[in-house]
């Protein structure tokens, strides 16, 4: 009988010259892609057009739906280089500072400073993507740490007891908005606006400073 090649022969699905080309070729555009959409993302937020994006990879828009499935796909493969990353970690920070007030005031104003950074963070609060699921991931436990820690906060008699999660949540949607659509502020000017909001979180006849 003569010898036939068995496909659990390692020697048939050796890769060929050609086939470890493509994949070359592919790890190259995704990280190509990867990296344009970062660029452009943190400049413009997630609406960015995907053509120039995929103008600026050196790659077909058709490229970044074969490679990503389209900017859902793409939005999930960078938005922990973005925000998640940072944001989950403002998050664990506050929830370790042992003062309910400077445990809310570090939250408050760390993501301040994020938004100040980063267009996408607005997107993220927003939800301008559902389809997203780290973007949901994120938004859902943005909510569950902004309501523990405003909690705590009323417990503690240090914020205004009317004050809600939702009231921050408009907030910083208002802040986002403004920074979008308006010219950016210095950086003095709105950490001074930021200690002016925080100052009205108070409880009423607790000192400020």
């Amino acid at each position: 009988m003569s010898p036939t090649t068995d496909a659990t022969d390692p020697a048939s699905s050796a890769p060929t010259p050609q086939s470890s080309a493509l994949r070359a070729d592919a790890a190259r555009n995704v990280a190509q892609i990867r990296s344009a959409a970062i660029s452009a993302f943190h400049g413009r937020g997630l609406s960015t057009p995907l053509e120039e994006i995929a103008a600026a990879a050196g790659v077909s828009k058709a490229t970044i739906y074969n490679r990503f499935g389209g900017r859902q796909g793409l939005i999930d493969a960078v938005i922990g280089e973005l925000v998640a990353t940072e944001m989950y970690a403002i998050m664990e920070k506050a929830r370790r500072v042992p003062d309910p007030w400077e445990s809310i005031a570090t939250y408050i104003t760390d993501r301040r400073d994020l938004q100040f950074r980063e267009p996408s963070f607005t997107d993220a609060l927003l939800m301008t993507y559902p389809e997203s699921r780290h973007l949901v991931a994120l938004a859902n436990a943005a909510t569950d740490a902004t309501e523990e820690l405003v909690r705590r906060g009323r417990d503690a008699g240090v914020l205004r007891p009317d004050l809600t999660s939702g009231d921050l949540y408009y907030a910083d949607i208002a802040n986002g908005l403004a920074l979008r659509n308006l010219p950016t502020p210095s950086r003095a000017d709105y950490d001074r606006r930021t200690r002016f909001f925080l100052d009205s979180l108070r409880a009423p006849g607790r000192p400020h400073g």
